[in-house]
């Protein structure tokens, strides 16, 4: 059962980060830098997922596993927050529009484009695509906290290995 879990710590936001690059490339919307943000804490979910997979851990390394997929997803669920405020926010109150992260990586130092990429930018208040009334980082947010409360439950023993034969 855990196994399966992280199984699907992995193939989840693989999936997700299928179905952003398909927004960018075939839709054509363009991403923030928030969203580039949960991209990688999305890449981080699934790294952890797929190296648990391959090391199938005891107990101690699959609470190890479960503690690193609800950090990493927690840290991805902030960022969604952060994202979801911005877009909260009324319109005379919203940061100015800013440099795409491209730019950005090519001009400044990596901890400023990081610092300005929390900080978020007008594109990160823009609702250019909604699912069922929930934006991009609304979903992105649904996934991060399923993945916090599933790493969580394995780390408090709540789900445990499967015995071994």
């Amino acid at each position: 059962m855990r196994r399966l879990i992280f199984l699907f710590a992995f193939l989840v936001p693989a999936g997700l980060l299928a179905v952003a690059f398909y927004m960018e490339y075939v839709m054509g919307l363009e991403p923030c830098p928030l969203c580039w943000l949960q991209r990688f804490a999305f890449m981080g979910v699934a790294a952890v997922g797929l190296l648990a997979v391959i090391h199938n851990p005891g107990n101690i390394g699959g609470r190890i596993y479960g503690f690193l997929l609800a950090l990493t997803a927690g840290i991805g669920v902030g960022l969604a927050g952060r994202q979801l405020w911005l877009q909260s926010l009324p319109e005379d109150q919203v940061p100015a529009c800013g440099t795409s992260v491209d730019y950005m990586l090519e001009v400044f130092p990596l901890m400023d484009v990081l610092a300005m990429a929390v900080k978020g930018t007008g594109d990160c208040a823009k609702v250019v695509w909604t699912f069922l009334g929930l934006s991009i980082p609304g979903w992105t947010a649904v996934f991060f906290t399923l993945i916090i409360l599933a790493g969580l439950a394995i780390l408090f023993g709540i789900i445990r290995p499967s015995a071994r034969r």
